[in-house]
């Protein structure tokens, strides 16, 4: 039965303890699928680049409890071993009024650790290791892998992580302390001074962004082979070999259509599934990049721009008159478009950097992006105010905004009003859809993952074969 990695909070190293344990894993197996749970897009680009296979999004905010367990039965068919990587630490998630699968069917409870580790490890039966930072503490290990593992009884604690571990002193006065709890320790980490991942201001940076990724990965692969108790881990890690769910079928409403996807240094926050909903759908995608090509591909019939990190790429991307000549015409000629976050600001009048230098961008938006020290975080629900090509009005979306950016102005009819997910406190108005001239575009700052609504896909894509095709 596969692991969750879980940490006891936020900073305890628990994606250097999942790609030591993913590297060295790989080394003994192909046939390794990963996991991570929450919106994250950074993360799985390091289980990706360590695997060799797309890791996959747990999250029932933006998708549904019954989507997270069947993504995760679905795409543990075919593999040896799985591992889920948890965010932030085991309990950390948001409160929700939920229906009670527990008992008869019209309960409701408040969970107050909705879409956190926790609730992932419930849903899916699995068992978790904690990861716990032993870097400023010795007794009080055992403390907190007691609370932890007691904490909530239909959780099971399969074991410890003990990471930036100092010295043999310190780690047998860390074991001495534990030995009372039986609880296994699966792994032990040294403080590490020559493995590090560099970040910046959204978290990690991205791996298409590091040249040395590969002999980073080597040592963690060496570290992993030396730091964690195999004989135990491995028959954790197993996937069972029962006949699991089938991916449900879908209607090809959109064989034939091509879609450009902006992917490269500046854009590449995509969800798999997203994608793979798409091509499910008859799509076929054709990749390319706002920073290198010139000009879109030929017969395209519709355009999707994720998000990233178009502020650093700025000016690079500023002069790329071509490729953004060719998507104004595009989008200005009815071509069906999303835009998410980076890609929504790719499509404004200019970027503003974080040393306050502007960069022309493609200009179909009339405003400008402004790089700031604020941080936009967190789920929020998205009520559609006006019809747009992908979702009609009085619908609600899910969906996540993590930006450091604003627009100098926003439309006079925008296309949502947005909540706090947990909350009935408005975040304001946002986002350009169909009632700015431009008829087919979706740009927004909320991040969708369509796996518990392929209505979106769907019309996406009938709406791109009602159009010309692009040459």
């Amino acid at each position: 039965m596969p692991l969750i990695i879980a940490g006891e909070r936020s900073g305890v190293g628990k994606t250097t303890v999942t790609l030591t344990l993913l590297a060295s894993l790989c080394r003994r197996s192909q046939q390794v699928q990963s996991f991570k749970v929450g919106p994250d897009y950074i993360d799985p680009m390091f289980h990706q680049h360590v695997t060799g296979r797309a890791c996959r999004n747990l999250d029932p905010i933006l998708t549904s409890p019954s989507y997270v367990q069947q993504c995760f039965a679905r795409h543990s068919q075919g593999v040896k071993y799985a591992l889920v990587e948890g965010v932030m630490g085991l309990f950390d998630g948001v409160s929700s009024l939920v229906t009670s699968h527990l008992s008869f069917a019209n309960h409701q409870e408040q969970m107050t650790d909705y879409a956190s580790t926790a609730h992932i490890a419930r849903l899916l039966d699995l068992p978790v290791v904690l990861v716990i930072d032993c870097s400023r503490l010795s007794g009080s290990v055992a403390a907190i892998a007691h609370g932890y593992s007691s904490f909530d009884p239909r959780i099971k604690i399969a074991g410890v992580i003990l990471n930036r571990v100092g010295s043999d002193r310190h780690l047998q006065l860390l074991k001495d302390s534990l030995a009372p709890l039986q609880l296994p320790i699966l792994g032990v980490l040294r403080r590490q001074d020559n493995i590090t991942i560099p970040d910046r201001h959204l978290g990690l940076v991205p791996t298409a962004e590091l040249p040395q990724l590969n002999a980073l990965i080597d040592r963690l692969a060496d570290l992993g082979d030396l730091c964690f108790d195999w004989e135990r881990l491995l028959p954790l890690l197993q996937v069972s070999g029962e006949t699991l769910p089938q991916p449900l079928p879908l209607v090809r409403g959109g064989i034939g259509v091509r879609i450009a996807v902006a992917r490269d240094r500046a854009f590449n926050f995509y969800y798999q599934d997203n994608l793979d909903l798409l091509q499910q759908l008859g799509a076929e995608l054709v990749f390319w990049s706002p920073l290198e090509d010139a000009g879109l591909p030929e017969g395209v019939q519709g355009m999707y721009f994720g998000g990233g990190f178009p502020e650093v790429f700025a000016q690079q991307l500023a002069e790329n008159t071509v490729a953004k000549a060719a998507i104004k015409t595009s989008i200005l000629s009815g071509m069906p478009t999303i835009a998410e976050c980076g890609g929504l600001m790719y499509l404004c009048e200019q970027i503003v950097d974080f040393a306050g230098k502007s960069w022309a961008m493609v200009g179909v938006l009339p405003t400008t992006a402004v790089m700031s020290g604020h941080l936009t975080l967190g789920y929020r629900r998205a009520v559609v105010l006006e019809d747009s090509f992908l979702v009609s009005a009085g619908t609600t979306v899910c969906g996540h905004e993590f930006h450091r950016s604003y627009l100098m102005s926003n439309f006079e009819q925008p296309l949502f009003q947005t909540y706090r997910f947990d909350t009935e406190e408005s975040t304001g108005y946002e986002g350009w859809g169909t009632n700015s001239p431009y008829l087919n575009l979706h740009a927004s700052y909320i991040h969708m993952h369509w796996g518990a609504c392929t209505e979106i896909p769907e019309r996406f894509l009938r709406r791109c074969l009602e159009l010309p095709v692009h040459r």
